[in-house]
């Protein structure tokens, strides 16, 4: 019996620590359902006003044989992206056209929750696809949204606000806590803190950052400051403690999986208040909303009960709770045989190894393109820049840039091309005033650097072909202002980048 006894304590003891680690685990790497809908919703979003509001506008510019970078000078630059892009297999404008259409139907049934994982996974081909076609208009925001779309395939985002809403009838939901826990929640959760924590990493080995001057600096980037941002840029004080508290709130990422309740609140609310302030001030494409959609996922249940009960009570939210409703009520059909024990656990682990795996290499290649190993030259040059998610680290730029195009006619004095005007290389009001569009200041940040002219030249010849009949040749100048904290340093300098008769 004293063996019984100690067999009973010892299986009690066991299932007791088993339950607690369960309990610590869903409370941290377990997403609500609502909020699995929410990101759902946020990433759609983000994705149609991507392709509507930055993407369409420059289709016959930036993605046609007929723009800037031709699928010929593609090819010259980078030959493996020339390869796979479906972009690239016509240079006509309607191919663009269509394609773009595609991912935006994508993005839409992503939205309302139709078939989200087929959406997700159609949304992230064709927005890679469109990003290899000219990979000079890509930063660290689009390559965010493209890992979070590909981890969006992997999770029940169905569940809840959705037009095919699904439960799960496996037998893990808790009915006393509704998130849900696996492997991809884990992953995604992780993902989105890492991050995070490399960001923060960063900004310590910086001499900017930990002077307290970054914030400073970055505010006199004329082409990258706008709406709340030139106001902004007029007290010190207040960029010099934005700097100090950005720290601080990265300093915090690893809480945004430690911790639970009103702490993860509180953490996961200072990050989205310094995203929206980003967003104010700050020029940085779809990031900050991209990051606001994926920090929604470490929301508890007790800060989506409320807005599930406003959801609730609306017309549209009735109709979703029958749609769930007469779901529920068909079984699992052809899914039973994923029922048996032996295989939920065989595939259990099977994905949990391939989620690791995952995670491990996107912290290796951010690791690795963020410069924290020394590799040597990467591989693809000048086009691959803007992969890394450091985000002004570790040292924010000490310059900003503008483009003269200077036309030399038969007749008559130079012109400048970007605005008709004379030639002139004085610093202008509003540097951002010097592009067209948003696309334009991403095309002439990747400009800057080195790389051989195989997207010079196509450049060049663009802008010759809608330069007027007198004009001769035409010479592209980059000009630089060098800043710090306090305001711009010296006079502009002008570098010509290439130039080309017409």
């Amino acid at each position: 019996m004293t063996g019984d006894r100690s067999t009973l304590t010892t299986a009690d003891g066991e299932s007791t620590t088993l339950a607690s680690l369960r309990t610590f685990g869903r409370s941290r790497l377990g997403i609500d359902p609502r909020a699995l809908a929410a990101f759902r919703i946020g990433l759609g979003l983000v994705v149609l006003c991507d392709l509507l509001f930055l993407r369409v506008p420059g289709l016959g510019t930036f993605y046609t044989d007929e723009g800037v970078l031709p699928r010929s000078a593609l090819a010259e630059a980078s030959p493996t992206l020339a390869t796979w892009s479906l972009h690239a297999l016509s240079g006509s404008v309607w191919l663009q056209a269509l394609l773009v259409a595609t991912a935006g139907g994508a993005a839409a049934c992503l939205l309302v929750g139709y078939r989200h994982r087929l959406a997700a996974v159609v949304s992230t081909l064709l927005l890679a696809s469109l990003f290899a076609r000219n990979p000079y208009l890509v930063n660290g925001g689009d390559t965010i949204l493209l890992s979070l779309l590909v981890l969006a395939a992997t999770l029940p985002l169905e569940r809840r606000w959705s037009l095919r809403p699904r439960r799960l009838a496996d037998g893990r939901s808790d009915p006393s806590d509704p998130r849900v826990v696996s492997a991809a929640t884990a992953t995604v959760l992780l993902h989105v803190a890492v991050i995070y924590l490399l960001n923060a990493v960063l900004k310590f080995r910086s001499d900017a950052w930990m002077s307290g001057t970054a914030v400073g600096r970055i505010f006199q980037l004329q082409d990258f400051v706008f709406l709340l941002g030139p106001t902004a840029a007029e007290y010190p004080a207040l960029l010099t403690a934005a700097n100090w508290l950005w720290i601080a709130v990265l300093s915090t990422s690893p809480l945004l999986v430690l911790a639970t309740g009103r702490l993860r609140i509180a953490t996961v609310g200072a990050f989205v208040g310094a995203h929206l302030g980003m967003a104010a001030t700050m020029r940085l494409g779809a990031f900050p909303f991209v990051m606001i959609a994926a920090l929604l996922l470490f929301l508890p249940p007790r800060l989506w009960d409320p807005v599930d009960e406003f959801v609730s009570r609306t017309a549209s939210g009735r109709r979703l709770e029958a749609l769930a409703t007469s779901r529920d009520e068909g079984g699992t059909g052809p899914r039973d045989f994923l029922g048996a024990p032996r295989v939920r656990r065989g595939i259990r682990l099977g994905t949990t190894v391939l989620f690791a795996c995952v995670l491990l290499s996107v912290v290796s290649w951010q690791v690795t393109a963020a410069g924290l190993v020394d590799t040597g030259p990467a591989p693809g040059g000048e086009e691959l820049g803007g992969a890394s998610w450091a985000f002004f680290a570790p040292d924010p730029p000490d310059e900003y840039s503008w483009y003269v195009v200077e036309a030399e006619r038969e007749s008559g004095e130079p012109i400048d091309l970007v605005d008709g005007g004379t030639v002139d290389f004085d610093r202008p009001p509003d540097a951002m005033d010097r592009y067209p569009s948003t696309l334009w200041k991403r095309y002439g940040t990747k400009l800057r650097g080195g790389g051989g002219d195989a997207h010079l030249d196509p450049a060049a010849a663009y802008f010759c072909d809608r330069a007027p009949d007198d004009v001769e040749s035409v010479t592209v100048y980059r000009v630089d202002q060098p800043v710090d904290a306090d305001g711009p340093v010296g006079e502009p300098v002008p570098r010509e980048r290439i130039s080309t008769s017409c």
